[in-house]
């Protein structure tokens, strides 16, 4: 399915009827789009998937509808309450993937006019509570493709501004490459009235609220984090993959970052890195072939303390000692100690 799960298909999905199926949580990761790296963060999947269940369970407890069956233990699904070990394994409800037709350096998207049910919304629904040096937010306003109507703001934003009201950033979600859409255009590309994206915006800046509540309790500042959207059958808007893990949220404990940026902080320091971004600069579309070389692993005095942010929040969050891991505040002062100066974190692009 991707570079972090994969999906078992119990029963596929149709234009009238919701599929059932199981998401696999691996322990693999990705930074930069390139997909799959070369090595494994342990207990990273079981980690994403029990805290994905716990936000599922609090928002459907608020009559949010989602797509989140339960978690599956000794071949039964469970909910989160009733788990005895942890498990990286979801049972779901599944929609369609409609992939847009691609037109040469372009996209149509004209299939979602016709096609209405039961389909994942091709959009990444970025919601922003701070506004970081080096944010695309920035580089957007000064080259207008942005304004500050769009953002709810009367005057340019600050670095490192905390904002009043959260910021929401549409994009696209099954390109090769993240692009950045204006709301006219995300509605028009996804074929929905202006009503259903009035609808998705209340919904993402409900489940910042409720991530930015309960990650505050363990002294994390919610900085900026993602959210997937599906319809129903009855095109009723329904959450679905993941929310309020370290992969799809940008936390900060005390300026420093609590998420997979502290492996990102490691690659912008190599070789492949400065590859990459010159490739990205050739062909924002087929960049990735332009990549000479892979990239390198993960030393192994950073793996460590990488995985125990993951265990450590997932404890923490849940209330339940799943893991066998620290405070999170043990890795934090490690792998601080060990990026010193460079351990600013940088924003979602």
């Amino acid at each position: 399915m991707g570079s972090v799960k994969d999906l078992e298909i119990l029963e596929k999905p149709s234009g009238d009827r919701a599929g059932r199926g199981r998401f696999v949580y691996s322990d693999r990761y990705s930074v930069f789009d390139w997909g799959e790296m070369p090595d494994h963060i342990p207990d990273k999947g079981k980690s994403l998937c029990m805290v994905s269940a716990y936000f599922f369970e609090m928002l459907e407890r608020e009559a949010i509808k989602t797509h989140y069956i339960g978690l599956v233990e000794g071949g039964e699904v469970k909910r989160l309450g009733d788990m005895v070990e942890p498990s990286g394994t979801m049972e779901v409800e599944l929609v369609r993937v409609i992939e847009p037709r691609e037109t040469g350096e372009a996209f149509d998207y004209s299939i979602f006019k016709e096609e209405r049910t039961n389909l994942l919304i091709p959009l990444e629904v970025i919601y922003r509570n701070s506004l970081p040096p080096g944010s695309s937010v920035f580089k957007r306003l000064r080259d207008g493709s942005l304004n500050l109507e769009d953002i709810g703001l009367d005057e340019m934003p600050e670095p490192g501004q905390m904002l009043d009201e959260a910021l929401l950033d549409f994009s696209t979600k099954l390109e090769p490459g993240d692009r950045y859409l204006d709301r006219a255009e995300a509605k028009e590309i996804c074929g929905m009235s202006e009503g259903e994206l009035e609808a998705i915006k209340k919904l993402a800046l409900l489940i910042n609220d409720r991530i930015s509540g309960e990650s505050g309790k363990l002294g994390l500042v919610n900085e900026d984090g993602k959210v997937e959207f599906g319809f129903d059958s009855g095109r009723n808007l329904m959450l679905v993959d993941a929310l309020g893990t370290l992969d799809e949220c940008r936390f900060t404990f005390e300026g420093f970052p609590v998420s997979k940026e502290v492996a990102r902080i490691h690659y912008r320091k190599t070789d492949w890195y400065g590859e990459v971004e010159r490739a990205k600069k050739e062909d924002a579309i087929n960049w990735k072939g332009l990549v000479a070389n892979p990239p390198p692993p993960l030393p192994e005095e950073l793996l460590r303390p990488i995985s125990q942010l993951y265990t450590a929040y997932a404890n923490q969050l849940t209330g339940r000692r799943f893991f066998d891991a620290p405070p999170l505040e043990e890795p934090l002062r490690v792998i601080s100690d060990m990026v010193g100066s460079d351990g600013r974190w940088e924003p979602r692009n």
